[in-house]
């Protein structure tokens, strides 16, 4: 009797086994990257879920099809192809882009994503481009340099670094003071809708980042005005969780053979009414 039990006792052990051989066999890639971003092993990786957001262009936006398009996304979409990675591109909400990159949900912030100010905070790729921060203006406003903000309502986006230059005390005492001499500071969650107050008068002026800015007078025929003044500038770069180093040098290393090949400035080129040809800043501190 008590060989029958151990023989019973031994088929059950065996069974269980084999089903959790099967079961980790059966790990969905989403978990196995997880798994390798927790190691910092871009090596086994296997997708590259960049977070962005979606009404950002030229960076980053919905096409007419509604396809997730833009220059960042043109660069990941060839950083992941030359890896072997699938691409997930994840819409993220802006002012929570902290707590997505964090928990895992996406493994870079890849979108017209300002380092300046912030190189602590995250671990960086090198900057890729040259921002300003500019103040656009209806076509008819009589504003016309940023001392005519004064008494004014200005609008931004909500966590942008816009914002930050406007009402960071550690920043500029001159950018603090422009501030304080508006009649209001407003934030938006996104830029379009920042445009739609301007153009319906409910605003005097968007503070918004010059290729964002560009782009929506571009489209928006000639209802808008770029003021010369500039708030500040700036640099782009990728921004990825603090400490993962190894996917951030693969990326990086990838980025610089794309320059070194003429892939980046291809890509550079199908964004040339936005200026991103005078902006683009990789390479400058190759090492």
């Amino acid at each position: 009797m008590m060989k029958k039990y151990l023989a019973l006792f031994m088929t059950l052990v065996m069974g269980a086994t084999v089903l959790t051989g099967c079961s980790g066999g059966e790990q969905s890639k989403d978990a196995e990257n997880k798994d390798a971003a927790a190691a910092g092993d871009a090596g086994e990786r296997t997708t590259l879920t960049v977070g962005f957001d979606a009404e950002y262009p030229p960076y980053g936006y919905r096409d007419e099809n509604g396809e997730y398009i833009g220059f960042d996304l043109d660069l990941a979409q060839e950083v992941c192809d030359r890896n072997g990675w699938e691409l997930k591109k994840q819409p993220i909400d802006w002012p929570s882009k902290d707590m997505e990159l964090n928990s895992g949900t996406i493994d870079c912030i890849w979108n017209g994503f300002t380092m300046t100010g912030r190189e602590e905070e995250y671990t960086f790729s090198d900057p890729y481009v040259d921002n300003d921060i500019v103040f656009v203006v209806r076509a008819d406003s009589d504003i016309q340099t940023k001392e005519d903000l004064a008494g004014k309502i200005v609008i931004t986006q909500a966590g942008s670094s816009a914002l930050t230059a406007l009402t960071n005390e550690e920043n500029n005492e001159e950018n603090l003071a422009l501030a304080k001499s508006f009649a209001k500071l407003e934030q938006t969650p996104e830029y379009n809708t920042a445009f739609m107050s301007l153009e319906s008068g409910s605003v005097d002026a968007i503070a918004v980042d010059i290729g964002v800015a560009l782009y929506q007078m571009k489209s928006r025929g000639d209802k808008f005005r770029k003021l010369d003044d500039i708030l500040t500038k700036e640099q782009y770069a990728i921004a990825f969780k603090k400490g993962n180093q190894e996917l951030c040098d693969k990326v990086q290393a990838t980025l610089y053979e794309m320059l070194d090949d003429g892939t980046f400035a291809e890509i550079v080129s199908k964004y040339d009414d936005f200026s991103l040809d005078q902006m683009v800043s990789l390479g400058k501190q190759k090492k």
